[in-house]
């Protein structure tokens, strides 16, 4: 049984008509990705502290919105660059400003769940972060999906994203220890905290925080105008409270979802979330088990020796991650969407490539879109503005190179991250 979305003035085309329809729900899917969420949930519930499992339910609450409203940033940088469509771009200053009015209060006045210390993602602003940054845009751009996309699009079955996601450990872990040489030997500035650093206050930075957003949104309108960039196409969907668990969602509703969700990861581990620090993590044990020494290296020295030396699992991000993959399964397959896709070889050469850009860059970035670039600007750091900035000139530079490896650089607007 399929569900119609309500007519839209493409519905008379019948060929559009017909993309519009929803499959029947996977169910049998949907029992074995709740069914894996409540057995690693009671895991982590006997096994590690009241917060992990907290945060597997949060993971799986990101992982579900991104998958729904097809929530990207990939593709929002690449719309924007390449056809001048800035609404994707309009959903993240939404997203952006109702973040930092949660993460304001929050920051300032030290509110957390367990009682733990509360800090915004704050980082140093030098070679490493532009160059890290700007390979990550290129990467994400040939690796088809930014970090919450490979996860999101793993979740839904999309198998070259597993390639993505094999070479984004491998880029993360020499990533981490190559970084030592990137922040220590080459010019860089201490962390800038719009809130702590420039004397405004967290009310002062909040105010500069939602006139920028709002700049940058009009700017795309401008652009949008000049450019007579295309809509974006609509994505099937269901009507009423079904459109809750079938079909798209709005990206303003995912937005405002994405930034109380992030909000509340930040009160529960006490910094927000983030997505790649466990690929380096999961690489580096990887390469220990090949008697590799990383606990010599830089990166996993002081507070992060213990988090080499514990198990994966007391890793929040890791928890993180584990929890987007198993919410965007579980909403794929509530949708009946859940399908493989064919590997070709210039997407495998694209995704490793790709994959490795973005480990790499995002280690020396300190984050990726979610770490440095919605946490940072949600944590009023400097870092994550110019993140943005570079990754979108590294999508400036991909589209010439997509072509390439037989990627599409579209003259409309798609719709995945």
């Amino acid at each position: 049984m399929t569900t119609r979305v309500q007519p839209v003035n493409e519905a008379r085309d019948p060929v559009i008509r017909r993309s519009l329809e929803l499959n029947a729900p996977q169910k049998v899917l949907i029992g074995v990705g709740i069914a894996v969420s409540f057995v690693l949930f009671l895991y982590l519930a006997a096994t590690q502290s009241m917060a992990q499992p907290i945060l597997m339910l949060l993971g799986l609450l990101l992982g579900f919105t991104l998958f729904h409203a097809r929530f990207g940033f990939t593709s929002a940088f690449r719309r924007m660059m390449s056809v001048g469509n800035g609404q994707a771009l309009r959903a993240h200053m939404l997203m952006l400003a109702v973040a930092v009015t949660l993460f304001a209060p929050i920051l300032a006045f030290g509110i957390s769940f367990f009682g733990q210390d509360v800090a915004g993602y704050v980082s140093p602003v030098g070679i490493s972060l532009i160059v890290g940054s700007f390979i990550f845009g290129i990467g994400m751009q040939l690796g088809g999906g930014c970090a919450s996309g490979t996860l999101y699009a793993i979740g839904g079955g999309r198998t070259v994203m597993f390639i993505t996601l094999i070479f984004f450990i491998v880029g993360a872990t020499v990533g981490a220890h190559h970084l030592p040489f990137w922040t220590e030997e080459l010019p860089s500035f201490e962390p800038i905290s719009l809130a702590t650093s420039t004397g405004l206050g967290y009310g002062g930075a909040w105010l500069v925080s939602i006139v920028l957003f709002g700049l940058i949104a009009w700017i795309t309108v401008i652009i949008e105008k000049k450019r007579k960039a295309p809509k974006m196409a609509p994505l099937p969907t269901a009507q009423g409270w079904k459109r809750i668990f079938r079909g798209s969602w709005p990206l303003f509703a995912a937005a405002i979802a994405l930034a109380v969700l992030n909000a509340l990861t930040l009160m529960t581990r006490g910094t927000p979330w983030g997505i790649t620090s466990a690929f380096a993590l999961w690489g580096s044990k990887i390469a220990g088990m090949f008697g590799v020494d990383v606990a010599s290296w830089g990166y996993w020295q002081g507070a992060n020796a213990a988090v080499l030396e514990s198990s994966i699992f007391a890793d929040s991000t890791t928890v993180l991650n584990f929890g987007v993959i198993l919410g965007a399964f579980i909403a794929s397959a509530a949708g009946g969407l859940f399908k493989f896709s064919r590997i070709t070889l210039g997407n495998f050469s694209a995704s490793v490539i790709g994959g490795l850009l973005m480990g790499y860059g995002a280690r020396l970035a300190f984050g990726c879109n979610i770490g440095a670039y919605f946490g940072g600007i949600a944590s009023f750091s400097l870092h994550g503005y110019i993140w943005g900035i570079l990754a979108l000139a590294g999508t400036f530079l991909a589209l010439y190179l997509r072509p390439l490896f037989g990627l599409s650089v579209p003259k409309s607007n798609d719709s995945v991250c």
